[in-house]
């Protein structure tokens, strides 16, 4: 049974909306009882009332990315994956994440994680956060609203990642709560931060620091070329313990 869908019009998919199977979707092209979603299943099509037709897809975590709320400038996908890439993340990890946001990096991480508890210290970030995460239904993500620099925690985490202001500090404390060879992965849009990051983790081994550069392929009348937005988002430095 269909319980969350992407909608993507058959007439124009640049037209996209993130649904749950309950009451009704008004859009330019008419009005979808997205009730009938939870007799339908992945990869069927649903009708507005004027006729109007949408695949109904299962939804991925770059989908939860671009429809989500936010309350800020989440981590990108790409960064997302230098971190899932360098750590091995894989289903058994029981993960620590600091500096939720709007829970888009805890959601991508609860994708392929055993657990992941997120700590948010914004009162209001935390609870779009939450929201966020009951939306995608996923019963692995625990937010945490509390300052990460309090943690007292008996569970030892297979990857910390760490995206807020205080680094340095971060690091400090949350290194006594990995597990033998785990990893901090930290996010710094600048290269002072990256400095405090690699000093706090001198101690730690095969310490690697990275700038995912991204640009999509642009394809238009004129010819093929590059994106002429910028790539930069920021660094990610990655250390064992």
């Amino acid at each position: 049974m269909v319980e969350n869908a992407l909608l993507v019009s058959i007439a124009n998919n640049k037209k996209q909306f993130l649904v749950r199977a309950e009451g009704e979707l008004h859009t330019d092209v008419g009005i979808v009882n997205l009730e009938a979603l939870k007799a339908l299943g992945f990869g069927s099509t649903v009708s507005t009332h004027l006729g109007y037709e949408f695949k109904v897809l299962e939804p991925r975590s770059p989908d939860y990315f671009s429809h989500l709320k936010r309350t800020g400038a989440p981590m990108m996908p790409k960064d997302i994956g230098i971190i899932v890439a360098y750590t091995g993340l894989n289903k058994e990890d029981v993960v620590l994440d600091a500096g939720t946001g709007s829970g888009i990096t805890a959601i991508f991480l609860g994708n392929i994680a055993k657990h992941v508890i997120s700590y948010e210290i914004n009162p209001d970030f935390a609870k779009r956060a939450t929201e966020n995460v009951k939306q995608v239904g996923l019963t692995n993500v625990d937010i945490i609203e509390g300052d990460i620099l309090e943690i007292t925690s008996e569970i030892e985490f297979n990857v910390v990642t760490l995206d807020l202001h205080d680094i340095s500090k971060a690091i400090h404390v949350v290194k006594d709560c990995l597990a033998p060879g785990g990893f901090i992965a930290s996010f710094s849009p600048f290269y002072e931060q990256v400095f405090e990051a690699r000093n706090a983790l001198k101690s730690f081994t095969q310490i690697k620091t990275f700038e995912g550069i991204e640009r999509e392929i642009q394809f238009g009348k004129r010819g093929t070329r590059p994106a002429t937005r910028v790539g930069h988002t920021g660094f990610v430095t990655i250390a064992r313990a």
